[in-house]
């Protein structure tokens, strides 16, 4: 969050100074504080978080922490969105380049940017960068449900890893939740692994040791890139901090929708049918199949008594639907296990989420010698 331009409190909403959170805090319990107490932190006025009392000027009262919640997530999403849109258009633009071929002289070894072209090479380069990994392996791992056969093939890779005490952290869709493999898979893993899962990610990428990044540069992955220009690196890093940031732990239930009968998946495709995507976009970012997306749009429409897809969306907008969730508040937990619960016994997860074509994924670095941003492989290494 962007500070407010003062020299004494450079800082935004998500992170206040000491003062500011005790005048704040103190704010929150009694409804209103004086004026006065609110001198020494001009940066609750200007954050917005302490506005005049209308009946009396003389007094500060204080925006709820509720809707201070909802604005920080709200501009984390955006942030969020605006990376992922800057991803895919590097992507496109590095396969454009890629494409016009011509004669050039064979990359030297430490290039910054090397296109792998073909499995053999892809496989060779990440065989390599996991060898070479002593720290650290980041993964993204778009699509649905980890077919539990090709976890097991990497397993051994993924053990030698964590040998050599490399920490791994993986991102997935929270439909991988639902296959039983994967939870086995990071079981086995430990502590060494850590899994979180969003509505939907970026494309396949893996980081070793924040030094070298793997993404696709095809729609089938049968071409890849090998980054390791420190400024492309750094970016992508980032990326996937801020992802990591509104991930859930895969351990954690996804928190509730506050709005009875919707469950937290039909949520998420609610906010993307608003935004005009067709039916096999929706699946394809949320990591189902269109059978399922179909399911849950018909059970949505449902709830909401909408007959047609055009009052769909005016009852999405009404419902509020249309935009980030907000914070859940008290009560939460409880309807995040029913939610889970609706999730799970919607459109056949663990029988129609494994056929979407984008291949197995372990949430440790398992997935990283896999050939993440290119075909999948198996779990890190596993081949």
């Amino acid at each position: 969050m962007a500070g407010h331009g003062t020299d004494r409190h450079p800082h935004g909403a998500d992170r206040l100074c000491d003062a500011g959170d005790r005048v704040y805090s103190r704010a929150v319990r009694r409804g209103r504080v004086p004026r006065e107490d609110a001198e020494s932190v001009p940066c609750l006025l200007e954050l917005a978080l302490l506005h005049p009392d209308p009946d009396d000027m003389g007094w500060l009262v204080p925006t709820s922490p509720q809707e201070v919640m909802t604005r920080l997530l709200r501009g984390v999403y955006e942030e969020v969105s605006a990376s992922q849109a800057r991803v895919g258009d590097a992507v496109s633009a590095f396969e454009w380049y890629a494409g016009l071929g011509g004669r050039v002289r064979a990359p030297s070894e430490g290039v910054a940017i090397r296109v792998l072209d073909g499995l053999p090479r892809i496989h060779a380069a990440m065989d390599k960068a996991t060898e070479e990994c002593t720290r650290e392996v980041l993964t993204v791992q778009p699509g649905g449900i980890r077919r539990e056969d090709e976890l097991v093939e990497g397993l051994h890779r993924a053990l030698e890893m964590r040998r050599r005490g490399v920490r791994m952290r993986d991102l997935y869709t929270h439909v991988a939740r639902h296959g039983q493999g994967l939870l086995n898979y990071m079981e086995l893993m430990g502590d060494a692994a850590e899994a979180r899962t969003l509505d939907e990610v970026v494309e396949r990428l893996i980081l070793f040791d924040r030094t070298v990044a793997f993404i696709p540069a095809n729609p089938d992955r049968t071409i890849a890139l090998e980054l390791r220009h420190p400024a492309l690196v750094d970016y992508l890093v980032t990326v996937f901090e801020r992802l990591w940031r509104l991930g859930i732990p895969l351990t954690s239930p996804l928190p509730a929708t506050g709005i009875e009968g919707i469950t937290h998946r039909e949520r998420s495709i609610a906010a993307l049918l608003a935004e005009g995507h067709q039916d096999a976009v929706v699946a394809e970012r949320l990591g189902i199949s269109v059978r399922t997306c179909r399911a849950h749009i018909a059970r949505l429409s449902e709830t909401l008594g909408a007959a047609s897809r055009t009052q769909l969306g005016v009852r999405i907008a009404q419902a509020g639907l249309d935009g980030p969730q907000r914070s859940p508040g008290a009560g939460a937990g409880a309807g995040a296990g029913a939610d889970a619960g609706a999730e799970a016994g919607t459109g056949t997860e663990t029988g129609d989420e494994t056929g979407d074509g984008v291949g197995p994924g372990a949430a440790t670095g398992a997935e990283a010698t896999a050939a993440p941003a290119v075909p999948d492989r198996g779990s890190p290494a596993g081949r």
